[in-house]
């Protein structure tokens, strides 16, 4: 291989990896910004809920014995700023100032799949909002 073949390639996966980067960098706006919708307490109650995917937002009403809108005024979401996200694939996890909340990527876009979410050390988050 010449040293201007090496010097394409170099270049060449330079710009994949810049490419991906700005990927993941959007992906990880876009999963912000529906967590922080979700949370927002002021926010449409059923635009709220349609953030929720359809296993948990039936769990929800389930457990709480009420619509999803209703249900979700007595579930304590703290909200915050957003401190730190990780995408991995199609799943996702946001840090919020007062809440931890995971996604998951549909068809339809970035939907919650659980909410109120305190750590445990080693064991799984608690979740006061998730799906089965």
């Amino acid at each position: 291989m010449s040293t201007s073949s090496i010097g394409l390639v170099a270049v060449g996966g330079l710009a994949a990896v810049a490419l991906l980067s700005g990927c993941a960098s959007i992906q990880a706006d876009d999963v912000g910004t529906v967590a922080r919708a979700f949370e927002d307490s002021t926010g449409d109650p059923v635009q709220r809920c349609a953030l929720l995917v359809p296993a948990t937002r039936s769990a929800l009403e389930s457990e709480e014995s009420a619509p999803c809108a209703d249900a979700l005024q007595q579930i304590p979401l703290e909200g915050g700023t957003v401190k730190a996200v990780e995408v991995w694939g199609g799943d996702a996890q946001v840090r919020l100032s007062g809440d931890t909340v995971f996604l998951a990527e549909t068809d339809g876009g970035w939907r919650v799949t659980a909410a109120a979410c305190q750590p445990r050390g080693e064991a799984p988050y608690d979740c006061e909002v998730e799906g089965p």
